[in-house]
């Protein structure tokens, strides 16, 4: 029993000796466990700080990278500008040298020019002295010839000479001028020709014509002629009251006839029309309502006609009053030709002159648009339409000289400056063109007329022929009532009469024509 007892004993005891070392090394691998965990944690940790700090390193990186990159465009950028800076002031230096290479050719024109006057003028002088000192031999040698024959004292031989030489000094004096007065205009009129031929030459424009008095409405149907008159007539009568216009309706089939002298109100009262005959109904409120909008349509016209016209030009701004008679002109006709088209042409051709002398080419082209604008306005204004439109020019701020060039353009002022030569130019040359300027047979053969008219009105005429369209009148005088002198006198008259008498358009040369017939018989 004991030695059972003894066995369980040990046994017990051999059992909580393993059993208390199985917990211990349960308890001891739970103890290593948990540090493997914690120095694990600790590694993961240090790792996850280390990546975010590499991750914000490499957004610090890329950061930099960014803003390396935008200042490197930056300086592309402003490097880029730099070059357009220098190819811009380049351009600038290369225009400015063709500049002066072309007032340098012009200076040395003129400087040789001067060299040929002076030759001129030199061998005019040596000519002179050569003159001079022959007449003092034959005054020496008169007046030893006086002294012995004449038994006058030596004073009155020497004042008698004198007055002698002062005379053919004179003489050769003024045919020397007369000569290089004769070169320079031929020379001048050389260069003035060539220039006209080049500014012609250089524009390249149609010929605008307008000689409408009525304007021609279709209608669908001849039933349309009488809602169109309306119950005795009231519709008709209405339409002609506010619009101004004659509304011819006749015999002729499926159409209605819009009669005005002033274009303006002939365009309102077709639109005002046609637009009545497309919408059919046709009674006092509706012609109304059409006839207002008829108008706002054709002011809406004018406008853009006026816009188009400083836009081909490449003129900048200008008062909204002068745009919208520029639009006016368009509505606007002088012997048959387009006021409107006839001063845009005017306008180029102003600034290919312009070119062409080394002028302002911008101020050139405004001063020959605006040169007919005293033809759009009304005719309650009284006066020439030269005067009339540098009057508006005046009041709408336009400069002096263009103010003046209007003015002078048919000579009503004296033309003074050299813009208002060139739109004076200008003007005859468009207004000249074959074609550009028509009027009935009438008119053109009492046109004729009265300038033969005027020119025989004068003493010692015996015929007058106006030819070249009348554009030239020629005048035969009688050559034993009118010497040389009196001839050259008389063209000039004649001239200033006809521009005090006459209406033409462009230019008339008067040429007096004087004939010295000797005749002799051989028998």
């Amino acid at each position: 029993m004991e030695a059972s007892n003894f066995v369980i004993v040990v046994a017990a005891s051999l059992f909580g000796v393993v059993l208390g070392a199985l917990v211990s090394w349960f308890l001891a691998k739970k103890k290593a466990q948990a540090e493997v965990q914690e120095l694990v944690r600790l590694k993961e940790a240090e790792l996850s700080e280390t990546q975010k700090a590499l991750v914000r390193e490499a957004e610090e990186a890329k950061n930099q990278a960014r803003a390396a990159d935008a200042k490197l465009r930056n300086i592309e950028r402003e490097l880029k500008n730099v070059r357009a800076e220098i190819q811009k002031r380049e351009e600038k230096v290369a225009k400015r040298e063709e500049l002066v290479d072309k007032k340098a050719e012009s200076l040395a024109e003129r400087e040789s020019e001067l060299s040929r006057r002076e030759k001129r003028i030199g061998d005019a002088e040596k000519a002179l002295s050569e003159k001079a000192r022959e007449a003092e031999a034959m005054l020496q040698e008169a007046q030893r010839n006086l002294q012995r024959l004449a038994g006058m004292t030596e004073e009155q031989a020497k004042k008698m000479l004198y007055d002698r030489l002062i005379e053919q000094v004179k003489m050769e004096c003024a045919k020397e001028i007369k000569q290089l007065e004769e070169k320079a205009k031929e020379e001048a009129e050389d260069r003035a020709k060539r220039i006209i031929s080049i500014a012609i030459g250089r524009y390249a424009g149609e010929v605008a014509s307008d000689r409408a008095t009525s304007s021609v409405v279709v209608l669908p149907s001849e039933e349309m002629k009488g809602r169109i008159i309306g119950r005795e007539g009231r519709n008709i009568k209405l339409f002609e009251s506010i619009t101004g216009v004659d509304v011819i309706v006749d015999d002729s089939p499926d159409t209605v006839t819009v009669s005005c002298f002033n274009p303006v109100r002939r365009e309102v009262g077709r639109l005002a029309l046609e637009w009545l005959v497309a919408d059919g109904r046709i009674h006092p409120a509706r012609i109304e309502e059409l006839v207002k909008k008829a108008r706002d349509e054709v002011n809406q016209q004018i406008k853009k006609a006026g816009e188009e016209a400083l836009f081909k030009l490449g003129i900048g701004q200008m008062h909204p009053e002068l745009v919208k008679l520029i639009g006016t002109m368009r509505f606007r006709s002088s012997y048959g030709q387009n006021v409107w088209a006839h001063s845009i042409e005017v306008g180029f051709l102003a600034g290919l002159l312009a070119a062409e002398l080394d002028l302002p080419i911008k101020e050139a082209r405004r001063a020959g648009l605006l040169h007919d604008i005293g033809k759009a306005i009304d005719h309650e204004v009284e006066g020439p339409h030269a005067l009339i439109g540098a009057n508006f020019a005046r009041k709408y701020g336009e400069s002096a000289e263009i103010v003046h060039a209007i003015a002078a353009h048919h000579e009503e002022e004296k033309p003074m400056t050299l813009l208002a030569h060139l739109v004076i130019a200008a003007d005859a040359i468009s207004g000249a063109r074959p074609g550009a300027r028509r009027e009935s047979l009438e008119n053109y053969v009492k046109r004729l007329q009265d300038l033969e008219n005027i020119a025989t009105s004068f003493p010692g005429v015996e015929r007058a022929f106006a030819i070249q369209a009348g554009r030239e009148v020629r005048v035969i005088v009688k050559d034993k009532e009118v010497n040389d002198e009196q001839a050259r006198l008389l063209a000039r008259e004649i001239a200033q009469k006809i521009q005090e008498k006459a209406t033409y358009p462009g230019q008339i040369t008067v040429c007096v024509i004087r004939e010295t017939r000797a005749i002799e018989t051989a028998r």
